[in-house]
């Protein structure tokens, strides 16, 4: 029995069109013949997501399946059955000529146009450091797709030979089925939707026109990039099939987590720690930033842990502008440790004056505090 078209994309009748298409392209990339090499399964498994997806995304074939089910694409050979054996092409124009003729338009491929076709669109992940995003930087990479054949310029066909017109389809690339009032296409066993064969095929590309490659490319990353940033490299992909043109490659960026700073959009946040004889009289401190650079902070009297400060332009750029977020330090009061019995009987004497929760503020208790912490600290 037929897989449903549906079960076969693990998605629901109701799924929207988005849902489809991201259900079709999770199960591409698992199955596509160029990730699983010489794997048969994998490979019948590539054309029947295919031939699911060219009639799932289309709104017609759809409504047609909806009603049908697989008895819509009879070629009258077997039924609904016989659409297993299509190529995963041969959905992609079968309403398209019933509809086109209806609506005094054409289908198919036209005699002998080219069999080139565009290569596919590339993925490459690319982590960078917080630092990276903030200043920019030139990154260089290495990414493994396939490039055009040098021995036979992408052409397929060995020096001294061309492509020919496909005799069995005249070049359409298709081959036409009338049944009842349908007038069906199917994928031209002959040339595989090409609409040419290639008799004397190159030896070193095997008639595909291109072969793999690890290519070195250099990305330039602009200041201010953010999680999940997508940088479009044009014509980079893999190359076209037969001399067609090349796909384009997309570079998705993740930031490396770093040990001081955290981002939040254009704020970055530290956390900073403080004496507390600096937290009790106050002072001033220097702070790095993440440009490399130190700020000099004022800490008012009596500061607790928890407290925050702002400092302005200081935080990372927003991506191409000249406009800058803020950096926001939290500060944390540090307690001594590991006191002597007289520095702690010491503590004890100051905390029985000044109470649980009363700090007097008097030049004579701040001298009080900083003898202690030099008590503490010798």
């Amino acid at each position: 029995m037929t897989e449903c078209f549906y079960e076969t994309l693990g998605v629901e009748r109701g799924s929207d069109g988005a849902t489809i298409k991201r259900a079709y392209r999770k199960l591409a990339m698992q199955y596509h013949p160029d990730r699983n090499p010489n794997d048969e399964a994998a490979e019948q498994r590539f054309k029947e997501i295919s031939e699911a997806y060219d009639v799932l995304k289309d709104d017609q074939k759809r409504a047609a399946y909806d009603r049908y089910g697989h008895a819509a694409f009879a070629n009258g050979h077997g039924g609904g059955a016989q659409a297993r054996g299509f190529d995963t092409d041969s959905f992609s124009d079968i309403f398209d000529q019933f509809f086109g003729d209806m609506m005094g338009g054409g289908g198919g491929r036209g005699r002998g146009q080219s069999s080139a076709r565009r290569g596919a669109d590339l993925r490459f992940n690319l982590e960078i450091s917080l630092e990276s995003a903030f200043h920019g930087v030139t990154e260089n990479i290495e990414v493994p797709t396939s490039v055009s054949c040098d021995d036979c310029s992408g052409t397929g066909a060995e020096e001294g030979s061309s492509p020919e017109m496909c005799p069995a389809c005249q070049g359409a690339g298709k081959i036409r089925t009338a049944q009842g009032f349908f007038t069906v296409e199917r994928t031209c066993p002959g040339c595989k939707g090409a609409g040419r064969v290639i008799s004397s095929p190159c030896k070193s590309c095997h008639g595909m026109g291109r072969v793999e490659k690890t290519r070195q490319l250099s990305v330039k990353i602009p200041a201010g990039v953010e999680e999940g940033t997508r940088i479009r490299l044009a014509g980079e992909g893999e190359a076209g099939f037969r001399g067609g043109p090349a796909g384009d490659l997309y570079i998705f960026l993740s930031i490396r987590p770093h040990k001081v700073f955290e981002r939040e959009g254009t704020t970055v946040y530290c956390g900073v720690p403080i004496s507390m004889l600096t937290a009790t009289l106050g002072g001033e401190i220097e702070v790095p930033t993440l440009g490399g650079g130190r700020a000099k902070v004022r800490i008012p009297e009596g500061t607790q842990t928890g407290r925050q400060f702002r400092l302005r332009n200081k935080g990372m750029p927003q991506i191409n502008t000249p406009i800058y977020g803020d950096m926001i330090i939290e500060i944390t009061v540090e307690t001594p440790v590991n006191l002597t019995k007289a520095q702690k009987d010491t503590l004890r004497g100051l905390a029985d004056e000044l109470g649980d929760k009363h700090m007097p503020q008097s030049t004579g208790f701040f001298s009080k505090v900083k003898g202690l912490w030099d008590d503490l600290t010798d």
